[in-house]
């Protein structure tokens, strides 16, 4: 892999979580999601330092321990209509007073428990052309889509029924890994910092929003760890 510019990158970790409480502090594997993040993000060639941005003092905690450093996140950016954007741009405020900034940033997802090292790297990759001030992880989609109307998205219903594979490519945002020219980010204070450029990863894992995302992951840890049949 070519070598690019160190990154930092950033993990949004509120406390508050009505569909799982104590979400990020959830463990797959054994291990809390702010942690798996954090260890990914750790792994990954790209990135020189991992911050963690929380309300939470556990999260807190549990993230200093796991070797991240920690911004706390105030309370008026801390709730459910609060964007992830708020959070990292508080974060990047908050670690410019100690010094420069790296020139690219990582945003990373605790729900998606899965992200590992090589994905980030090939997310950030992407930043080394030029002309691209964004990146984000996407994975290809096999569907068909409606409308509520009954309207076809991605095909035609009144015509013969396509093969799955003879559809338009489509490709879904896993919601796991965005990268962005940090100058960019702060400018725009959108995580699709235009030119964008979407990474295709083959296998990026489910992302954690109910209960039952939580038990499949669980489930699939425990498939494919070390000694299991």
């Amino acid at each position: 892999m070519t070598p690019f510019p160190a990154a930092l990158a950033l993990i949004p970790a509120r406390g508050g979580s009505k569909g799982i409480p104590g979400k990020n502090l959830q463990a797959v594997g054994g291990r809390p999601l702010v942690v798996r993040s954090i260890e990914a993000a750790q792994a990954s060639q790209g990135v020189e330092r991992v911050v963690v941005s929380t309300d939470d003092t556990a999260i807190g905690a549990v993230a200093l321990e796991a070797g991240a450093e920690v911004v706390e996140r105030p309370v008026a950016i801390a709730g459910d209509t609060a964007s992830s954007e708020s959070a990292l741009l508080h974060a990047l405020t908050e670690l410019e007073r100690a010094g420069p900034l790296p020139d690219q940033l990582v945003f990373l997802q605790c729900t998606s428990p899965f992200t590992n090292a090589e994905q980030i790297d090939r997310v950030l990759q992407a930043l080394e052309d030029p002309r691209i001030n964004s990146s984000f992880a996407v994975q290809p989609w096999h569907g068909f889509l409606w409308r509520e109307d009954g309207r076809g998205i991605n095909h035609n219903p009144e015509q013969p029924r396509q093969r799955r594979q003879d559809l338009e490519p489509a490709y879904l945002e896993t919601g796991a890994i965005y990268a962005m020219r940090t100058a960019a980010f702060r400018q725009s204070g959108s995580r699709f910092c235009a030119p964008w450029r979407p990474v295709v990863l083959d296998d990026s894992g489910p992302e954690i929003d109910t209960p039952a995302d939580l038990a499949l992951c669980r489930s699939l840890e425990t498939i494919h760890s070390p000694g299991a049949e």
